[in-house]
């Protein structure tokens, strides 16, 4: 099994509904975001996907987060735009858009900050 993953950024803009403390106020974050997938066999030039295939594919989803308030963008309009909720959505969000490559996506990883971070897997 080989795994390959990825990291990018984008910034944007937050709150967390019901929350009670500072994370409720509006706030911002330059996000760093992590994807990782996993492929069972390389195809004939020895690769699985190529890593500019991953990137493009991420980033074209993170540019819809990109410089914006999430909590105004479904599915942060019916969810907190939580780092949590956020790796979720990227994840799903990578399992539609890679289906014409023969990998699976295995993790996706959301920082805030330096220091804080979520992770989601199936």
């Amino acid at each position: 099994m080989f795994e390959l993953s990825i990291s990018t950024s984008f910034a944007a803009a937050h709150r967390l509904d019901n929350y009670q403390g500072k994370c409720e106020a509006l706030h911002g974050h330059n996000w760093k975001v992590e994807v990782t997938v996993k492929a069972e066999h390389l195809n004939d030039i020895g690769i699985a996907i190529d890593f500019k295939d991953l990137k493009a594919i991420t980033n074209r989803i993170l540019d819809g987060l990109d410089h914006t308030c999430l909590n105004d963008i479904y599915p942060f309009t019916e969810i907190n735009p939580s780092s949590e909720n956020i790796a979720k959505y990227l994840y799903e969000e990578l399992e539609k858009q890679l289906t014409d490559f023969p990998v699976t996506v295995e993790k996706t990883s959301v920082w805030e900050s330096d220091n804080a971070w979520a992770v989601y897997y199936r």
